[in-house]
């Protein structure tokens, strides 16, 4: 790591401030700076906080300024102590202390997880014949947490013969797991550990072999498909497959029949499916149909039968099914389910006698049931205006009835059970929300704005029923954006509280995402991604406009790529937004994108661009929030990160929050909040995650007087 001088230390301000006053009162950190250049297309830009960068972690320089920036935030936020208190206490007050999935049943044992009152990770546990017989608890992330910062549970995969159990488990926050396989006759794990690897898993049907994929060390992709042979030293497992194109992602899983290994691979606009027969594990993988750029499918099996979603020649997708011995000739496919313009099938599901889709449709997530003797087509219904439906945990193929999920801002998860013939629905399960919470005291609603190009943006609100909509409410509007991941309004325990104090909250669907749509996705990524940061600044100047909140008290918040569009909105509008969260910020966008040694970075040139292609760099440039941070007023800002952040890394947050303190013309707050034991989802554990929660809620709620 080049050292540079040591940035000024923590001082004692002389004069009064707002929170305090005096020589017990720290001054706000600026580091020091070190030109660094870069040039390229023969453009050069100087990043004068380059330094920041430490890939080890252990630069004394770069640690004592993270921890500045935390004292900073301390004491600066040190009079909402109460607030934040107050704050917990009603979200972790919300919460059933011994809430429990739906056990759902393979081969004569039910499978589930389950809270302790007062713990912070689940029991994962099973019962034998029936739900009455005495419960075996097979992994309490509890007692493997004990001892770190940071735990996370990233698989637990059961071999057919419900012997072993196979956990891949992170305790720094980088996704970087290790495996171990418990066996349940005696209680002990195997004395084989396999590190290094990521948590997708696959038992082989007789259980004698493990795949599992191997990261690289340095990109940390998960990149070599791995067979372990159970009780071997993982010294001896054998390499089935390398990925050789780093722009893929790759995972490995078995199909829901089990009767096949899928092994996948997928980059933004492309994927390819490999596959084994589970019962032949020294077998070798081929392709179910070879990768072709721009080419999207996933597939299901069933009874024999391979079902694919895909996007060849349908935007949106279609279903269409496939013999197996000429799955590499897509004109042998035969189509199911059409195309159609709109409504976008986003996830299939096989069964011997149905087909089970996840449609996306008027920017609402919906399930439909089609019989596949063609005798039903039907969408399951619901009361609900503004929601979001998903298929839950169907582990069998061979059954008529589906689990699901529906959800609103308002509404809490519940999870249902549909007989597919008749279309019954039965609830299983309503999430059970403590304390004094009535959905009925609140309410939920759509609109659609106009985008400057014309295009009609959706727009989710909730409010409390004695909110008035007249302009005189704080607000605060979320938004993601990217990835074709869409926002759907589902049931947010800590948006209660907000709701509770008065504020309006608004989901702004922008372009990015796919909530109307593909096409809703293409028009917000690579050379269109600029549209993303439009709409959102659109919506909230219309709904300023429509008289729906205080124009004074209006909030945003993003996270990760949602955090690059905080990034661009507050360079680009800051005067709309009394304060903004930008949550693990993606804001360094070229440098990041050029260099192919950070994670993520290759698989992410079919989102973002490759600045080595000089009009994506020139494009990406004009946009990049660090790049284009300016001598002009910011709204309020805090900014949160994580030490061992894989994928945004903690240097992008903390070089932009170093460039805003030296050119911005404001005095208002500008925070930093960095979790020195936590990555990219912050702190780990059911409560442990609400202490943030509080921290960001009381931010804008403190700013608004509420």
């Amino acid at each position: 790591m080049r050292a540079p001088t040591l940035l000024a230390a923590a001082s004692l301000a002389l004069a009064p401030t707002a929170n305090g006053t005096d020589a017990d009162r720290m001054e706000e950190p600026m580091a020091a700076k070190k030109p660094h250049e870069m040039t390229l297309h023969g453009d050069t830009r100087v990043d004068e906080y380059y330094w920041l960068r430490d890939d080890d972690r252990e630069d004394p320089q770069v640690l004592s300024y993270l921890e500045q920036e935390n004292a900073w935030f301390e004491q600066e936020m040190a009079h909402t102590e109460d607030l934040q208190e107050a704050l917990y206490q009603e979200m972790t007050g919300r919460l059933d202390p011994d809430e429990s999935s739906v056990p759902y049943e393979k081969d004569g044992y039910w499978y589930y997880s389950r809270y302790e009152p007062g713990r912070e990770y689940p029991i994962y546990a099973r019962k034998k014949g029936s739900l009455d017989a005495e419960e075996e608890i097979l992994v309490d992330a509890n007692r493997r947490a004990e001892g770190h910062e940071f735990y996370s549970l990233g698989n637990l995969e059961v071999s057919d013969d419900h012997r072993y159990v196979a956990i891949a488990e992170d305790t720094l926050s980088r996704r970087i797991h290790t495996l171990r396989i418990l066996d349940t006759q005696t209680g002990e794990y195997l004395p084989e550990a396999i590190g290094n690897a990521g948590a997708s898993l696959a038992w082989s049907a007789d259980g004698k072999y493990l795949f599992y994929l191997d990261k690289h060390p340095e990109t940390l992709l998960a990149y070599r498909l791995m067979r372990h042979e159970r009780g071997t030293d993982p010294t001896d497992d054998v390499l089935v497959y390398e990925e050789q194109d780093n722009t893929f992602y790759n995972a490995i899983w078995r199909s829901r029949s089990g009767d096949w290994l899928m092994l996948g691979h997928g980059n933004t606009d492309t994927t390819e499916v490999q596959l084994l027969r589970a019962d032949e594990p020294l077998g070798e993988f081929t392709p179910f149909l070879p990768r072709k750029t721009g080419h999207e499918y996933d597939i299901d099996h069933a009874n024999g039968r391979f079902f694919v979603r895909t996007n060849w020649q349908a935007e949106n997708f279609r279903v269409m099914e496939a013999p197996l011995e000429t799955s590499t000739d897509i004109a042998t496919w035969k189509e199911v389910v059409p195309h159609r313009e709109d409504a976008m099938v986003r996830e299939l599901l096989a069964f011997d006698d149905w087909l089970v889709l996840n449609e996306r449709t008027e920017g609402l997530r919906k399930v439909r049931v089609l019989a596949l003797d063609g005798g039903v087509d039907r969408y399951l219904e619901t009361d609900e205006s503004a929601y979001v439906m998903w298929l839950s945990n169907n582990a069998s193929t061979d059954t008529e009835t589906v689990r699901y999920g529906i959800s609103s801002l308002v509404t809490p998860a519940q999870i249902w059970e549909t007989d597919l013939a008749s279309g019954k629905s039965t609830l299983l399960k309503a999430d059970r929300v403590l304390g004094d919470f009535d959905s009925t005291n609140y309410r939920t609603g759509r609109r659609m704005i106009t985008a400057r190009d014309g295009t009609q943006v959706p727009v989710s609100l909730a409010w409390r029923k004695d909110t008035p909509l007249d302009g005189s409410a704080p607000a605060l509007q979320y938004a993601y954006g990217s990835y074709g991941a869409s926002t759907d309004p589902w049931f947010r325990n800590s948006v209660i509280s907000l709701l509770d104090r008065g504020f309006v909250y608004v989901i702004a669907h922008i372009r990015g995402g796919q909530e109307m749509g593909r096409q809703w996705y293409e028009q917000g990524r690579l050379m269109n991604k600029m549209n993303s940061f439009t709409d959102f600044i659109d919506v909230t100047r219309a709904l300023h406009g429509d008289g729906v909140f205080d124009p004074d008290r209006t909030y945003a918040m993003g996270g990760s790529a949602g955090g690059l569009l905080m990034g661009a909105v507050v360079n680009l509008a800051p005067e709309l937004y009394d304060g903004v969260i930008a949550a693990v910020p993606f804001v360094d966008v070229v440098t990041t994108m050029l260099d192919d040694s950070i994670p993520l970075t290759t698989g992410e040139y079919r989102e973002w661009g490759d600045p080595n292609e000089p009009e994506a760099y020139a494009y990406m440039l004009s946009y990049s929030p660090y790049d284009n941070v300016q001598r002009q007023d910011y709204p309020n800002l805090l900014v949160t990160t994580g030490l061992h952040d894989s994928q945004v890394q903690y240097f992008e947050p903390a070089k932009w929050v170093a460039r805003l303190r030296d050119r911005r013309t404001d005095d208002n707050r500008l925070l930093m909040r960095v979790n020195m034991d936590a990555g990219h989802g912050g702190a780990s554990g059911r409560y442990r995650q609400y202490r943030e929660t509080a921290e960001e809620l009381a931010f804008v709620i403190d700013l608004a007087g509420e």
